[in-house]
């Protein structure tokens, strides 16, 4: 191959170093004489060149990428042919791969890794909404920039849901160690199957090692589809819990279990990503500039300081600080935690992983709010931090309830609920529901009441009564404050299985 060095393609392209090689194609390092810049090549290999399927495949790569346009996608400059060899040209991307990385440094800091996760979820999905499926999601095809951005590459085995594919015969394309159980089987591949390879990626920036080994490629395909991944936790104690069950829910076998689209994924690595900005209070790398590009009402929960230049932060801490601490009481903002309050068992009992976005409030009869901006402080293993009712200044509700809302999305038969407060003596009955959305009313009959507590405790353990009947959400509905106080506060949630 280095005989190859100092080729002209088609008396443009001129082949300077070698820089990755595959099984199909080997990809150069080359010069654009005509626009005088760098870009990558990627050359098929002279002795499959005459195989019509892998010619076809090479051939419907560059047409797939091509389609897309997307700042975390290496994007297609042109493809041909040059002595009945086809090539493509990409843009080049001077940096390493995530896999280099990984090597490198080990486990990766965590808002780092989400951060990644969440660029990498976005390129796929700008791929998804084409109909194309990647099929080879794994840090080698991932790279990082100089400015530290995530590039998705290789989508040599890619092709179009709307294609009859070359794949009909069964046969397992990809890297086993990300492999997804269905296309280990030689299952239909989807959308779904992408983001089961990323929840493997994300598990690995965040230990530093793949879950899975094996004696060869087969071994650890089968143990993707008959075993359990390790506790990523366990592997990785100061992961949250919300972080924990996105990789769960990332990488669950079943289908109906594993997040049906790249949108969702997004929409909890974000939450993820902003709570564990505003835990540390600061951040760092690329996690600093995907911030700045959180949906605002996610971005709200970082800290002014973090997502915004330190100039204007501090010209706007100023202004904002008494507002913002008189109105709300958070002094321990910039010490949050993420995620639920671990997953540790408790006894036989094993506590149930939360999304971050879990946490909702509940006020149908008052119908303006409880503090919503602050429910995930009541499920971010921080007890310093708290979700609070609204002020009631004569000591009494005024209304039969207000409440806070769980969602164990998709469900599980829940057992007890834990409770930790810094207002205990309040009244509360729990509610359990498993409707797909929340109750409009309390007295909706999608709504099962399963406990009653006349004097909540500072840690209470509340045990449910649901007959083993599975639940979506469970509901935390306060009919009566704590003597002599004016509104309850409620530091942490946990729900046990």
């Amino acid at each position: 191959m280095s005989t190859l060095l100092g080729t002209l393609l088609n008396d443009r392209y001129r082949l300077e170093a070698r820089i990755g090689t595959g099984g199909m194609s080997s990809v150069y390092r080359a010069l654009d004489t005509t626009l005088e810049r760098q870009v990558a090549i990627k050359l098929m290999n002279r002795e499959i060149a005459s195989d019509s399927d892998q010619l076809e495949r090479f051939r419907r790569e560059a047409r797939a990428v091509a389609q897309l346009s997307h700042p975390h996608v290496v994007g297609v400059i042109d493809a041909g042919e040059d002595q009945g060899r086809p090539y493509i040209v990409l843009e080049y991307v001077e940096g390493e791969t995530l896999k280099e990385r990984i090597r490198r440094l080990g486990e990766l800091p965590i808002s780092e890794a989400v951060a990644y996760a969440i660029e990498i979820a976005r390129a796929l999905g700008a791929a998804h909404v084409r109909h194309i499926v990647h099929r080879d999601v794994k840090p080698q095809n991932v790279l990082i920039d100089e400015e530290g951005s995530a590039k998705v590459t290789d989508f040599g085995i890619a092709r179009s849901l709307d294609d009859d594919g070359l794949t009909a015969d069964g046969r397992v394309l990809g890297t086993t160690d990300y492999v997804s159980p269905e296309q280990a089987l030689g299952h239909d591949v989807t959308g779904q199957s992408d983001l089961y390879s990323l929840g493997i990626v994300l598990f690995e920036m965040l230990t530093g090692e793949v879950p899975f080994k094996g004696e060869n490629q087969i071994a650890v395909a089968m143990r993707h589809v008959r075993e359990e991944l390790p506790d990523v936790q366990i592997r990785r104690p100061e992961v949250s819990a919300s972080l924990a069950a996105v990789v769960d829910r990332a990488t669950a076998k079943d289908l109906r279990e594993r997040y049906r689209d790249d949108e969702e994924l997004v929409a909890d690595l974000e939450e993820v990503l902003a709570l564990e900005a505003a835990r540390s209070g600061s951040a760092t790398g690329e996690a600093t500039t995907v911030l700045r590009t959180l949906p605002a009402r996610t971005r709200r929960r970082v800290p002014l300081r973090v997502r915004q230049p330190a100039w204007l932060a501090a010209v706007a801490l100023l202004v904002v600080v008494a507002l913002v601490a008189g109105i709300f009481g958070l002094r321990g903002r910039t010490h949050h935690g993420t995620g639920t309050a671990g997953t540790a068992s408790h006894g036989a009992l094993t506590q149930i992983p939360l999304r971050a976005s879990a946490a909702h409030d509940y006020d149908p009869i008052g119908g303006d709010g409880e503090h919503p901006e602050a429910t995930a402080f009541a499920i971010d293993n921080d007890p310093a931090t708290y979700w609070q009712t609204e002020t009631y200044t004569t000591g009494d509700l005024q209304k039969a309830g207000v409440g806070i809302a769980v969602d164990a999305a998709p469900g599980a038969v829940v057992r007890e609920l834990h409770i930790r407060t810094p207002t205990a003596g309040f009244a509360a009955d729990v509610y359990v529901s498993d409707s797909d959305a929340l109750p409009a009313s309390i007295d909706d009959p999608g709504w099962k009441r399963v406990a009653t507590v006349s004097d909540v405790a500072s840690r209470q353990t509340v045990t449910l009564d649901t007959a083993g009947q599975r639940s979506r959400f469970v509901l935390l509905w306060i009919t009566k404050l704590p003597p002599g106080g004016d509104r309850v506060k409620i530091s942490e949630l946990a729900l046990y299985r």
